[in-house]
């Protein structure tokens, strides 16, 4: 474990109630991630989009989480990261509150730029706190953050479900989680550390850090990481109906398995990290999601496929929580900044590794595809030593 223990610091009850507000701000994200996720076809309803239209309001998306990376850092370096937090929610709340009731696509695309930019920095801004929050305390506290968004995750997503099956209109839902969400954001920020003030003469400027060097070999690694978790999300249900023939209320299971397994092993993963070198995690965990999936493609049984799939959740489980971590270790950077610089690389595997997986499989097969998943995990098994900078 390389937190840092600070000599003198904030207080034992402050430190406690600053994670419990850190573990808040992640799970409300994961709310707002798991909320949208299933009104995308409500979206899609509303505006009569066709595939290539959808495609273009989740670009949208995607382009503004990409480009805030670039800004990401001196907004948090000029706000803190409690204001910073506090502005993106809002904007988060507004504009999920308002998708359904713009006029036309028009609006739609921008303002899911907007949306987009405003995710990105919430994230930027709190895993910068949280990072903060393990090196004030001297506690490995990632896992249990990160564990905290899978949880709001599938807590956001079967809020909306049970909303859907009671007939709430998807605008009064949209509008009345939106809300909540905010104020519960807003009550938790009170909490926050604030680790970050406007910086001081004697510390980094918290713009934006051009990935190279370190940085750039931790991005990569993230990007592996990150693009085999995307595709886990967004393929292995589609693999064990399509490619197994299992119904597809059974094929389910696949996505609660995969994002059940990784809350829980984001949960146990920081007395991991308290014990164990953090490099050896990682490179453990991503040969285990190598051999894994390998494992289910190979045999094709669909108890194999759920059982693999809860082994590639457990080995994903720490990379970003790890190799967050270690860009911040990086000197001569604000926390912020190389958050974002990382980031700019790896969420850039969110975005091309689905695409690439429909391209692969439209000429191959969707079990050739899926092979990506052990090719990303065994990169990042390979590189997983960089992670102990």
């Amino acid at each position: 474990m390389s937190t840092t223990t600070m000599s003198a610091g904030p207080a034992p009850h402050t430190l406690s109630r600053a994670r419990w507000a850190s573990r808040t701000q992640f799970a409300a994200l994961g709310v707002f991630g798991g909320v949208w996720g299933v009104h995308i076809p409500s979206v899609k309803q509303q505006f009569e989009l066709s595939e290539s239209g959808l495609s273009m309001v989740l670009l949208s998306i995607a382009c503004g989480a990409v480009l805030s990376l670039f800004f990401a850092g001196r907004v948090i370096g000029q706000l803190g990261a409690r204001r910073a937090t506090m502005l993106a929610s809002a904007i988060m709340g507004l504009l999920l509150a308002a998708i359904l009731h713009w006029p036309g696509l028009a609006w739609v695309l921008p303002a899911g730029i907007v949306f987009g930019a405003a995710m990105s920095l919430f994230d930027v801004a709190i895993n910068a706190d949280g990072t903060a929050l393990e090196a004030a305390s001297g506690k490995a506290v990632m896992g249990s953050l990160h564990g905290s968004f899978s949880l709001g995750g599938m807590a956001g997503a079967a809020l909306a479900a049970a909303m859907l099956r009671a007939d709430i209109a998807p605008e009064w839902q949209l509008a009345g989680t939106a809300l909540a969400v905010v104020a519960i954001v807003w009550n938790a920020a009170r909490s926050m550390l604030d680790a970050h003030p406007p910086a001081s003469s004697d510390e980094p400027e918290a713009h934006f850090a051009w990935p190279r060097g370190t940085l750039l070999v931790i991005g990569l690694l993230i990007f592996s990481g990150m693009t085999a978790e995307g595709v886990m999300y967004d393929w292995s249900v589609l693999y064990l109906k399509q490619e197994l023939a299992m119904p597809q209320d059974a094929a389910g299971l696949g996505f609660a398995v995969f994002s059940a397994a990784m809350a829980a092993a984001r949960f146990g993963g920081d007395a991991l990290r308290a014990r164990h070198p953090e490099h050896l995690l990682l490179r453990n965990g991503a040969l285990l999601a190598a051999v894994a999936m390998a494992a289910v493609l190979l045999i094709g049984q669909p108890w194999v496929a759920l059982a693999g799939y809860a082994c590639v959740g457990v080995g994903l489980a720490l990379c970003v929580p790890i190799l967050f971590n270690a860009a911040t270790r990086v000197p001569g950077v604000s926390r912020a900044a190389a958050i974002a610089s990382v980031s700019s690389i790896g969420y850039s595997g969110f975005l091309i590794g689905p695409p690439l997986i429909g391209f692969v499989a439209h000429h191959a097969s969707l079990t050739a595809a899926l092979g990506l998943v052990v090719v990303a995990a065994g990169a990042l098994a390979l590189g997983a030593r960089r992670a102990s900078c």
